[in-house]
């Protein structure tokens, strides 16, 4: 049976671990601490769903990876912030065979190896290095999700929408190993996708969240009062207009227009962004990885981004006052 350890068991990594669990092919363990460690060891993995409490057995349940052992997948579903931290802990779950699949907001340190002019890691992501040194590329596997949840108390996760997962090689084309998480997590009810160009879709998803989350965090706004401010509205399509620039020069070129994209945000209503979730409940918000890093890669190609670096600015700024994002070294 695949060996499958959940790495951050909050909102996705709960969602992910408890139905991965529940679908019966995988046993799935947490790397966790504090209150959520205790709680799934009491009452394994919870998920509240619109048909009921999903409720299954943990395989295992540790603050130390060397409790729980070597991995087939290790599925790496923290915050941006927490990162670092975590992958100094992780050796013992990555042998020689094992798939890391990191389920997280944003573009990943990886994200512009291969492209001519970077380094292996983004710094805004990886900004010591010690992400890429702890996990080798080779057994990365790209991962975009498309669903919402929260965390209702410690072990406890409620579905809100979406069981999208997209999962491919960071390198483009398709692979056995893909195709064997993709059949795992699709027994488990999620909606997979094969992809054959997983950087496109990382891409394609950050265009649409640049700027609907750190203005959400700013102001407090639901995403359709972002929407129906004619003035922010214009400035969400400039920034993104940026970012679709630095896409069609790393290989994620986008045929959407900004007001595309917003006609399909708009169908969603009145929702809180996960930026502005989180500061809501004051935990350090995912900054780097969703506009620092555009910020990276246009000055690496020499573009131009002043509506990015505005909004970078603000956002960090405002995480500074409210103590969710760091001080100025």
């Amino acid at each position: 049976m695949t060996q499958v350890c959940i790495v951050g068991a909050g909102a996705i990594g709960g969602f992910i671990g408890a139905k991965l669990a529940a679908a019966g092919h995988a046993q799935v363990s947490a790397l966790a601490r504090g209150a959520t460690l205790e709680a799934l060891r009491a009452h394994g993995w919870r998920l509240n769903t619109a048909q009921g409490l999903l409720q299954s057995e943990l395989a295992a349940a540790s603050e130390h990876a060397g409790d729980l052992g070597v991995q087939d997948l290790v599925v790496i579903a923290v915050k941006g912030p927490a990162l670092a931290h975590v992958v100094r802990g992780i050796g013992p779950l990555i042998g020689p065979a094992t798939l890391v699949m990191p389920a997280m907001n944003g573009v990943p340190w990886w994200f512009c190896r291969g492209v001519a002019g970077f380094p292996e890691t983004l710094r805004s992501v990886d900004p010591t290095g010690e992400v890429n040194a702890a996990i080798p590329f080779e057994q990365v596997i790209g991962c975009v999700v498309h669903a919402s949840s929260s965390v209702s108390e410690p072990g406890l996760v409620q579905h809100k929408l979406g069981q999208g997962l997209i999962v491919g090689e960071p390198v483009g084309g398709t692979s056995e190993r893909v195709q064997r998480i993709v059949d795992l997590v699709s027994e488990a009810g999620f909606d997979a996708t094969h992809s054959t160009d997983i950087r496109f879709d990382i891409w394609y998803k950050l265009w649409g969240n640049m700027t609907m989350n750190p203005v959400s965090a700013i102001t407090g706004a639901t995403g359709d009062r972002i929407l129906a401010d004619p003035l922010v509205r214009g400035f969400c399509s400039a920034a993104m207009a940026e970012a679709q620039k630095i896409g069609a020069r790393i290989g994620c070129p986008i045929t959407q227009s900004p007001e595309d994209r917003h006609e399909v945000t708009s169908r969603l209503g009145a929702f809180r962004t996960s930026m502005l979730q989180d500061a809501d409940a004051g935990r350090a918000i995912e900054l780097d990885a969703i506009v620092g890093v555009v910020r990276e890669i246009g000055e690496r190609l020499g573009i131009a981004t002043p509506c990015t670096d505005i909004l970078f600015g603000l956002a960090r700024l405002f995480g500074r006052v409210h103590g969710l994002y760091p001080q100025v070294a």
